[in-house]
């Protein structure tokens, strides 16, 4: 046994037990964190505008500050990038995450001292409970590559700006930078394809043991791998023991995944955002991600019917139950108060607290009142996936709204890796399974309101050349699930079969 395997044993020990009782005070850590963030922001500008100095419960809190988004938090972010002290945090951030929003254009995501840990330590936790739980920790002595953005940061009034994952960059421990890869020179390329080529050249020799990234990248970068070797990822790296992943449910990319590999590998899930690293996969034996109940962030919950209402419930820990949807808002020691971040989340148990990621706020189709959600058109996918042994690459829905009764209908653009035999057949298993999820959606075909969904085929390689046309390639880029009108339907247009 190499010297990092043999010191990661006891210290995955140690941290895995350490997580494990602070499953059994959850509820007491959340009501902990509260109270501090309020106290310690109590003479931050945030802080005397709401009147924290008088806060003693989390009653009076909601009472004091409502939810807000990216757009309502602006002129906050504005001051910090006007080098302004003491806004939202004591202090001013040490970094800003530079992300993409869907409706805010480029947004910049504060970090504090008191925050990055939270990000750098929960990635390190999720890997040191497999560790703890597996017994394997013989992939901590080899070549592990992180496929993530540039870690070159830019500066906003004295303060570095860029991409989470180039920031993260910056914080792994001296004792993996050996095992890293890519080079530091490779990882600062913008260009994707040239970045992922560059890539390839630097790993397709080496024996990868761990792979992480955003899942539809991974892909891109298998595919190459398998384009230049002509062999199975898993035959090329015969050590390649552990894939990493996040940023969007897996399950749409699982299959295509495992094929390139060629073989199973383990795989550990994770929910990280620019605004906190929420949730990890703690254990290969149980559904959905532990939350990060002790890291610096007070969650709430609204349920998801309620978001878009004036006052909508919000819920602490406390309140929730498992197998609702929740919206998660979080409050946190970046600066953070009760910031809508647009995920939807469902509890798959609350001893302990446990979640999957149930989809996008703002990715539904509710053209006719039907208000279809993600996790409802990945369910119905991926049922007739399995059963029809078909395998695809990427998808989008959007609605297809047309005059006259029983015209219009919800048109799914899918690429497929291996097509179904049926496509009629496909698709009505397809809308099938849909109804049996949303009632809106079945009393809409069973009232003559829409017609059942249609499939449109996206050529081989269509998404990434449409993410490509709008420079979106790469990165912590994602395709949008749902889309509630035709833009994007439109723009990929020309990229489909019939086109």
């Amino acid at each position: 046994m190499k010297i990092k395997s043999f010191l990661a044993k006891p210290f995955a020990s140690y941290v895995h037990k350490s997580i494990q009782r602070s499953m059994a005070t959850a509820l007491e850590d959340q009501n902990a964190i509260l109270k501090e963030l309020i106290k310690t922001a109590k003479a931050t500008e945030f802080g005397k505008e709401h009147r924290f100095d008088a806060i003693t419960s989390y009653q009076e809190f909601k009472q004091a500050v409502p939810i807000r988004d990216y757009e309502q938090y602006k002129p906050y972010i504005q001051k910090l990038k006007e080098g302004k002290h003491n806004i939202l945090w004591r202090g001013k951030p040490i970094y800003f995450a530079k992300t993409s929003g869907t409706t805010s254009g480029v947004k910049y995501i504060p970090i504090t001292k008191e925050s990055i840990p939270n990000h750098i330590n929960s990635a390190r936790n999720a890997l040191l409970c497999y560790m703890s739980e597996s017994g394997n920790t013989s992939f901590a002595d080899e070549k592990m590559i992180f496929l993530s953005g540039s870690p070159e940061l830019e500066r906003i009034a004295d303060i570095p700006t860029g991409r989470l994952s180039g920031i993260v960059n910056h914080h792994i421990p001296n004792y993996l930078r050996t095992n890293q890869l890519p080079t530091y020179e490779t990882n600062c390329i913008e260009d994707w394809e040239t970045k992922l080529n560059k890539i390839v050249d630097e790993t397709i020799n080496m024996d990868m043991s761990l792979i992480s990234g955003i899942p539809p990248w991974v892909q891109m970068y298998f595919d190459r791998l398998i384009e230049r070797s002509g062999k199975k990822v898993g035959d090329l790296f015969p050590n390649f023991q552990v894939l990493v992943h996040g940023g969007v449910n897996f399950q749409p990319y699982k299959a295509k995944l495992l094929e390139s590999i060629g073989r199973n590998v383990a795989t550990i899930e994770t929910f990280p955002a620019s605004e906190g690293f929420f949730a990890f996969q703690d254990t290969q034996k149980e559904e959905g991600l532990l939350l990060n109940t002790n890291s610096g962030i007070f969650f709430e919950f609204i349920p998801t019917a309620e978001i878009f209402n004036e006052n909508p419930t919000r819920l602490s820990l406390h309140d929730v139950k498992v197998g609702e949807n929740y919206a998660l808002i979080i409050n946190s020691n970046a600066g953070l108060w009760s910031y809508n971040i647009g995920d939807t989340v469902k509890f798959v148990s609350t001893n302990p607290y446990r979640l999957v990621v149930s989809g996008r706020i703002k990715h539904f189709i509710s053209a006719f009142g039907e208000h279809v959600i993600g996790e409802e058109v990945e369910f119905s996918l991926m049922k007739a996936v399995r059963e029809n042994n078909v395998h695809i690459t990427e998808f989008t829905v959007a609605p297809m709204i047309q005059q006259g009764e029983g015209k219009s209908y919800h048109e799914w653009f899918i690429e497929f890796e291996k097509s179904p035999v049926d496509l009629a057949k496909f698709a009505k298993q397809v809308d099938d399974n849909l109804r049996s999820k949303n009632i809106y959606y079945d009393d809409l075909i069973t009232g003559n309101i829409l017609q059942p969904l249609k499939i449109t085929i996206v050529k081989k390689n269509g998404f990434i050349d449409y993410m490509k046309s709008i420079g979106k390639l790469g990165g912590q880029n994602k395709v949008p699930r749902l889309s509630n009108d035709r833009k994007l339907a439109e723009e990929l247009r020309p990229w489909t079969e019939n086109h």
